[in-house]
């Protein structure tokens, strides 16, 4: 299998796979132009590969994603049998700036956003299904913190009830996995998918095999449930906020590879930034009570 099929297989937009194939393109004849080969690189070689881009005066960040593709160059080799190992898969590119939540959430924040969300009382039988909507959707934001990208994706069939489990499957960023759902999800979910799922699907007149069917765009009905959750709790902002709190918590309760698998990331690296953000924040929240002076 040649790269570029390689990274259609993976999910990678078209507009990566020109990307990712052109910064590869480049490492090729950089390689041909210093006697090696990318299957035959080692560490020390590729580091002179860098200092090379570095003499262009490109941005740390600009450099760490031409890394970034090139990271995945190299998974594609040892996949494919082209090399035995990844020899530039621990390379960190220092100086680059990382978006920092200062605002995350307790794991107690996040579990109040699930009760707190009322599906008793409501004025009608459409919108006490949008509400028990709304809380099945928030229960796989605050328990398994998936994305709002996966949430959309999401079909009927993954939602493994009987097993406990929800399977999310690979997306462009991310790596498959199968998570447990909590017991009083479970009750929920089932409510959901055998009364309230079909009370919808009939009224948008939507049956596609979605989770989640929606009449407009999926980020209209992530923003409806966000509207309830601010009034529930106004720290709560978006469901990149809750993944980032929740990967937090996780932190607090596991160990990093455990981490990794359950928020599917492909790197520990993209692991580890959560262990950053969390001194950080803290740090902030000391100086924001106890200001030096």
């Amino acid at each position: 299998m040649d790269y570029n099929a390689y990274l259609t297989e993976k999910n990678y937009s078209p507009s990566t796979v020109r990307t990712y194939a052109h910064q590869v393109g480049l490492f090729k004849r950089w390689c041909k132009r210093y006697g090696t080969y990318p299957e035959t690189i080692d560490y020390k070689s590729f580091l002179n590969y860098l200092a090379n881009l570095k003499k262009g005066k490109i941005t740390p960040k600009t450099l760490n994603h031409q890394l970034g593709s090139l990271k995945v160059y190299f998974k594609y080799l040892v996949e494919q049998n082209y090399r035995v190992d990844h020899p530039i898969e621990t390379i960190q590119i220092q100086g680059v700036k990382r978006s920092v939540n200062h605002l995350l959430l307790s794991s107690d924040q996040l579990e109040d956003l699930y009760y707190s969300i009322a599906t008793e009382n409501q004025k009608n039988a459409y919108f006490t299904a949008t509400a028990k909507r709304a809380k099945a959707l928030t229960g796989l934001l605050v328990y398994q913190g998936l994305t709002s990208a996966e949430l959309s994706r999401l079909t009927l069939e993954e939602l493994m009830l009987t097993k406990g489990k929800v399977y999310v499957p690979r997306g462009k960023k991310s790596n498959s996995r199968s998570l447990e759902l909590k017991p009083w999800q479970i009750i929920e979910l089932m409510d959901y998918c055998n009364e309230v799922r079909p009370l919808l699907q009939k009224r948008i007149n939507n049956y596609s095999p979605k989770l989640f069917p929606c009449g407009e765009r999926f980020s209209v009905l992530i923003s409806s449930v966000f509207r309830k959750l601010k009034r529930i709790n106004q720290k709560a902002q978006n469901s990149k906020q809750i993944r980032a709190s929740v990967i937090t918590n996780w932190l607090g309760q596991y160990n990093l590879r455990e981490v990794q698998y359950r928020a599917g990331h492909r790197y520990i690296s993209s692991t580890e930034k959560y262990l950053q953000d969390d001194l950080e924040n803290l740090h902030e929240i000391i100086h924001k009570f106890h200001p030096i002076s």
